[in-house]
């Protein structure tokens, strides 16, 4: 990896998120997708990850926010160890947040049902989860849309529904995958300007996986990947 000269101010700032020569393979090592991945991301950073499709954006991503594990490596989150048990259920409902290029919504729920759900999950309050819900419709103009169910949403709606569930539990750290990649151009540059006043706002961490590098461009890194391995990060 190429070394990125950071600014003095990110240079002030805490490792929030770390990979250490993380290694990830499938089917008994048969299928390699990260090979030795060294990375690392600071508080209040925006990340854009780019590269081809199968080069281990999305596995990365995954093994970053506790949802799969490496074969080899480590991985750390506010300097805790990423792994098994309750470390990773508490990471998962406090402190890493996730937007998903399909949503994952749930199709039959309304827009509030859903977004409710991590709330329950980390045990949040009826009352304070419905006062955070319509502080974030406000902000991403979902209030009207709150009553209805995710079917009836439109694309650009419906990723906007799925931000605002992941930043139901206010997590310091937010990880899109594609998060336009099923929107058309327009929709697309709408959500992701949305995306970026959000975590500014929130002060969140963001790294996000993209094939589209208009929109990594606006992060304040860009890190570039191929075969499983990181092999230029740079400062946009």
């Amino acid at each position: 990896m190429s070394n990125c000269v950071l600014t003095p101010a990110l240079k002030k700032t805490a490792v929030v998120v770390s990979a250490e020569d993380v290694w990830k393979s499938y089917d008994d090592e048969t299928i390699q997708v990260l090979n030795g991945v060294d990375f690392e991301a600071r508080a209040g950073q925006t990340v854009a990850l780019c590269g081809p499709s199968g080069c281990g954006k999305s596995t990365l991503l995954h093994l970053l926010g506790g949802l799969d594990h490496p074969t080899r490596g480590r991985v750390t989150v506010n300097g805790k160890p990423v792994g098994d048990g309750q470390g990773s259920l508490h990471l998962l409902r406090h402190e890493v947040g996730f937007v998903f290029q399909l949503h994952n919504l749930i199709a039959d729920l309304t827009l509030e049902e859903n977004c409710l759900i991590p709330t329950v999950a980390a045990g949040t309050s009826r009352s304070v989860a419905l006062e955070r819900l319509r502080q974030l419709t406000e902000r991403t103009g979902l209030t009207h849309r709150l009553k209805h169910r995710i079917q009836k949403l439109s694309g650009g709606e419906r990723q906007r529904t799925a931000l605002c569930r992941a930043l139901m539990n206010r997590p310091r750290i937010l990880l899109a995958d594609e998060p336009t990649g099923s929107l058309d151009e327009r929709t697309s540059r709408q959500i992701f300007d949305l995306l970026l006043e959000l975590v500014a706002t929130e002060g969140i961490t963001l790294i996000m996986a993209t094939h589209d590098h208009g929109l990594a461009q606006k992060c304040d890194r860009l890190v570039e990947m191929r075969d499983g391995r990181i092999c230029e990060s740079s400062l946009t």
